[in-house]
């Protein structure tokens, strides 16, 4: 079963690509933005509590395709941009094993335990 969960995030990540790819933007900022959810793992310097909260918000496909869908209402590339980034991330993160964080500290997700084999 975990094979076929990281098969469809895959997929999910390729989904991510392929929607990047209709917009009108340089590949190099594919590189350099896939990565930027990422910088939301600062809210762990307040607390699990708090780091949890900001980490979930920066990696819940929901806000990420909600903020999508907002970007083609608005006909606004900049925040499709941002939808399609963070929901790629997030398809990326679930294919390591990186699941939205419980408030119990940054290694206890919705996927399991980090590290735990």
């Amino acid at each position: 079963m975990k094979n076929t969960l990281k098969l469809e995030e895959l997929g999910l990540f390729v989904l991510g690509i392929y929607f990047f790819n209709q917009l009108d933007y340089a590949w190099w900022w594919f590189l350099v933005l896939i990565l930027v959810p990422d910088l939301s793992m600062i809210g762990y310097v307040f607390g699990d509590k708090w780091g949890a909260l900001c980490y979930n918000s920066f990696h819940h496909r929901g806000i990420a395709i909600a903020l999508y869908l907002v970007g083609i209402y608005f006909s606004n590339s900049l925040v499709q941009l941002s939808g399609i980034m963070l929901f790629t991330h997030s398809s990326t993160d679930r294919m390591f094993g990186y699941g939205l964080k419980y408030e119990t500290g940054f290694k206890y997700t919705h996927l399991g335990e980090i590290g735990r084999k």
